[in-house]
């Protein structure tokens, strides 16, 4: 199991994002807009560079869901290694078996 403050800062960081995405995406296409002049460009990436740092998409860390852990991480499955292992062992997720030889 994961430390809960690592889990919980996680969970604020995915709140913030979704709190600024349609702020940072206008700031972005602006500072991206060829056509605009060179100033507005520059004061959108002010703009861009003054919003909190957690509310980047980049800073979120993908986690487990079952056991909070950070590592060997599946996309498909949210969840890590060991407890895709472990509920595909009981025969909680349809469709997985454990293989053996």
């Amino acid at each position: 199991m994961a430390k809960v403050s690592s889990v919980e800062r996680n969970m604020k960081r995915q709140r913030m994002v979704a709190q600024y995405a349609a702020k940072r995406a206008l700031l972005k296409d602006i500072a991206r807009n060829k056509d605009l002049p060179v100033e507005e460009r520059f004061a959108a990436q002010l703009k861009l560079a003054s919003l909190p740092r957690n509310s980047a998409p980049s800073r979120v860390r993908n986690r487990c869901q079952v056991t909070g852990r950070p590592r060997g991480y599946y996309r498909k499955m949210k969840m890590s290694r060991i407890a895709l292992r472990e509920l595909g062992s009981q025969g909680l997720i349809p469709g997985l078996t454990k293989s053996s030889w």
